[in-house]
């Protein structure tokens, strides 16, 4: 319910964290528009991935329609949830748009500014992410 709630508040442009188990996701989640943490006990991110996109479009109008948090020291080596996670948003993102990356600082710096926080039970280490909502047709 959380989750629904979340997702139809959110407008065109706002952005959603989907954040692993590490992810400082209680206190993060107090900053964004939102306020509450939304918990997905049980999923791992690309399994809350494909649930929100089943419903919330990402956007084609920006450079990135999501973005993932970086590995340390690595920023073009791809974990297994990364692959498994773009691989997957290839198929749903609009035609001509792109899926980037940041680095874990400036990951938790947009956190911050998200409208909210969805903690998942990814245990992958950076198995972060960022999706920015479309537009509604």
């Amino acid at each position: 319910p959380d989750l629904l709630h979340c997702l139809a508040q959110m407008g065109h442009g706002d952005e959603l964290v989907i954040a692993d188990r590490n992810f400082p996701a209680t206190s993060t989640a107090l900053t964004t528009g939102f306020k509450t943490l939304i918990l997905m006990p049980g999923l791992n991110a690309l399994a809350t991935i494909k649930t929100i996109t089943s419903i919330l479009p990402l956007d084609g109008f920006v450079d990135y329609a999501a973005v993932r948090m970086e590995i340390d020291g690595s920023p073009d080596e791809m974990n297994e949830t990364h692959t498994a996670v773009f691989s997957f948003l290839e198929t749903v993102i609009p035609e001509g748009a792109s899926l980037g990356h940041i680095s874990r600082s400036e990951f938790y710096e947009r956190a911050r500014q998200a409208f909210a926080i969805v903690q998942t039970n990814e245990d992958i280490p950076y198995g972060c992410y960022i999706l920015r909502k479309g537009v509604i047709f």
